[in-house]
């Protein structure tokens, strides 16, 4: 059983003799009017417990402003520790620092403390970072497992952090919770949740103009993360 994880470092005080040290949280000089302009994702992304692990899937698509269809062939599930991997949604460069500040932090743990990091340790950790960094409004999905279980967590852009079953983040989220509330029962295995998750990215690019291109399908077991894209969705349903 790992040691519960603090936020005492992060908030600028002295971390305690079990508790890692964190680094700093990036900043920018970007304002508000400035995001109209930067590559957003737009994003379906999908997170499921299933018997043997977690998937996740995401669409493929990255936007201007919204607008525009910037790439057709974003990755935005990304592995970020042993046995967790952590969707990208929000602004492209604001998620990938994001990506990059968590990874850091869990590998840091795990090289002063000899152990990886609970899953439910660095949800709690996204969940600062998002509050306290500038992620501009990302709202990821994060799944993995550990000797606990098999977790999926949404983090919300304010920080906070839910574990459910199945969650859906971005801008098609109501169309691919359709397919879920239908589709998903406890107990399925990857591949069958795979066929669920991707499913449900399909609902939203059929309608939502943020999401599409394809689907990124990501499985997470005991044995590591393995990541996928496909361009038609027809290979995985």
């Amino acid at each position: 059983m790992h040691d519960d994880f603090t936020t005492d470092g992060i908030d600028g005080g002295r971390p305690g003799p079990t508790e890692p040290e964190v680094g700093q949280i990036p900043t920018n000089d970007l304002s508000a009017d400035d995001l109209d302009n930067v590559n957003k994702t737009g994003t379906t992304t999908v997170g499921l417990v299933t018997a043997d692990g977690v998937v996740i899937a995401t669409d493929m698509r990255a936007s201007l402003g919204g607008r525009f269809v910037s790439n057709k062939n974003v990755q935005k599930v990304e592995q970020i520790h042993d046995t967790a991997a952590l969707t990208l949604v929000g602004s492209v460069g604001g998620a990938q620092s994001f990506i990059k500040s968590l990874r850091a932090e869990a590998n840091l743990y795990e090289a002063r403390r000899g152990e990886s990091m609970s899953i439910n340790a660095l949800a709690t950790l996204a969940g600062n970072f998002a509050r306290g960094g500038p992620f501009f409004a990302i709202n990821p999905i994060l799944g993995g497992v550990d000797d606990e279980g098999h977790h999926v967590y949404s983090i919300d852009p304010a920080g906070g952090v839910m574990a459910d079953d199945y969650t859906v983040t971005g801008s098609g989220m109501q169309l691919a919770y359709g397919v879920l509330e239908q589709e998903y029962e406890e107990g399925l295995s990857n591949e069958e949740a795979k066929t669920v998750a991707a499913r449900s990215v399909k609902s939203a690019a059929e309608r939502d103009t943020g999401s599409g291109n394809g689907v990124f399908l990501a499985e997470i077991t005991d044995d590591g993360v393995e990541i996928n894209g496909h361009t038609d969705f027809d290979d995985v349903i």
